[in-house]
């Protein structure tokens, strides 16, 4: 260790987390359909370095490595999704019993560990087929989901304690609908709308469907940041705001308190939106928040692109723009480490939400970093992936210290994987994987994290 541990509750969980899509590999594997991102893949110019997914890690097949790499890092929990379309091919009918028996037996190969399972049913990659029919821009795909929900969890809720509907809701409507730059693609900026809504709306169904099959312990993974004002002018505060309207109140609002942050928002959005909200904000078990940095905001500015969300460009013919964060140190994708930036969101979210929020989690939290294997020694030394998490963990300890209820600490992610459109460039991992022979290797923040686990209990 680096730096004193905080002391952390006892029952304090510490996980990893990963997605199907990113790591699984097997695209077509005992019976699994395609999905949204095996399409996107195969568009010529989507994926920044031109890879696709369909090796990726082949956790697939190798889940029993992984899973004792996770025992001897001894967290206390794995955060993974299943994929929708290995389960209904089609996304909704006939049930594939082989790709069902997967995450049956990675369940069990996590239980047989101590570590606890927690899956997230929708981790972005739709099924194909229910994206060729409208995908989240059709109400449909929320009925399917619930239905899918069913399913997963009547095979796997009796060692499942702890369950995640949707994950970052926003980031599906902003960068795949939105701006096309994530699957499927689509440009259609403010109509793309219709996609948070039917996410919430297949959020609220599932969690429905999820308390009727037996599962107990549910939350959603949903993407926030601190939006800080570019300055204390007018224009720019009024950006910002908007920009926090619709990437943090549009989806935490509904959820947490039963209605759209705005009434004229609230009428751009499909369907009975009155009746939907009452099944959106179902009483939920622990909110869960993926974090990475805060955004600055101002007014656009004219005959200049409007800044970038995660290495994405932002057209310019936005309501706000996107401006850079000084001062601080970046990762390698580009974004600015400010690790009190967690503390003062969380805060945040508890002074604006009240006792309307629940506990909470931090699902995600993490950053990419290129180190790779040192020729002599083979050891991956990643000393900023470890200072970047030592900040975080301190400064969510403060936000607990303010009274705020988290309960749990997931990095993203153990394995280094397919960063969606980066391709491969982009390293997040506490394991670093060759892509080329697909070996494991454990950098030193895997120590440091290993360590931290057993200081903190």
């Amino acid at each position: 260790m680096t730096a004193p541990v905080p002391a952390f509750p006892a029952d304090f969980l510490w996980g990893v987390s990963a997605s199907a899509f990113q790591i699984e590999g097997s695209p077509t594997a005992d019976g699994r359909g395609p999905s949204s991102w095996d399409a996107f893949t195969r568009e010529p110019g989507r994926i920044r370095d031109g890879s696709h997914a369909d090796v990726a890690t082949d956790h697939y097949r190798r889940y029993r490595e992984d899973v004792a790499l996770m025992a001897e890092l001894g967290v206390g929990a794995y955060r993974f999704s299943v994929s929708w379309s290995r389960v209904l091919p089609d996304g909704h009918g006939q049930v594939n019993r082989k790709g069902l028996d997967f995450y049956d037996r990675l369940v069990d190969e996590l239980c047989a560990a101590g570590i606890t399972p927690v899956p997230t049913l929708f981790h972005w990659d739709t099924p194909l087929a229910l994206e060729e029919k409208g995908g989240w821009l059709s109400r449909d795909t929320a009925e399917r989901f619930a239905a899918y929900a069913s399913v997963v969890a009547q095979r796997l809720a009796d060692r499942v304690p702890m369950w995640i509907t949707i994950n970052e809701p926003a980031e599906v409507t902003l960068l795949g609908y939105g701006l096309g730059e994530h699957a499927p693609g689509k440009r259609l900026v403010f109509d793309a709308l219709p996609a948070a809504h039917h996410q919430l709306l297949a959020h609220g169904l599932g969690v429905q469907a999820l308390r009727a099959a037996g599962a107990r312990q549910i939350g959603i993974a949903a993407s926030h940041s601190p939006v800080w004002p570019a300055s204390d002018g007018a224009e720019d505060r009024g950006a910002a705001e908007l920009y926090d309207l619709l990437t943090n109140r549009l989806f935490a609002d509904p959820i947490l308190t039963g209605a759209y942050p705005d009434e004229g928002l609230a009428s751009l959005l499909p369907g009975p939106v009155a009746e939907d909200l009452k099944t959106i904000s179902a009483p939920l078990d622990w909110y869960g928040i993926n974090y990475y940095n805060p955004m600055r905001v101002g007014a656009p500015q004219p005959a200049s692109p409007a800044g970038e969300f995660g290495g994405i460009e932002i057209p310019a013919d936005l309501p706000f723009g996107i401006r850079p964060i000084e001062g601080y140190e970046h990762t390698d994708f580009g974004w600015p480490v400010v690790p009190d930036g967690l503390r003062e969101l969380l805060v945040s979210l508890r002074e604006r939400y009240g006792d309307r929020l629940p506990p909470l989690y931090i699902t995600e939290n993490g950053c990419s970093y290129g180190d790779g294997p040192d020729p002599a020694t083979g050891r991956v030394a990643d000393a900023r992936r470890i200072a970047y998490h030592e900040g975080h963990v301190a400064a969510l300890h403060r936000a607990m210290a303010e009274g705020v209820d988290v309960r749990g600490y997931f990095i993203w992610s153990i394995l280094d994987n397919f960063e969606w459109a980066e391709g491969y460039r982009q390293r997040f991992g506490l394991v670093h994987v060759d892509y080329e022979t697909l070996e494991r290797t454990p950098k030193e923040s895997y120590a440091w994290y290993r360590d931290l686990i057993k200081g903190g209990r």
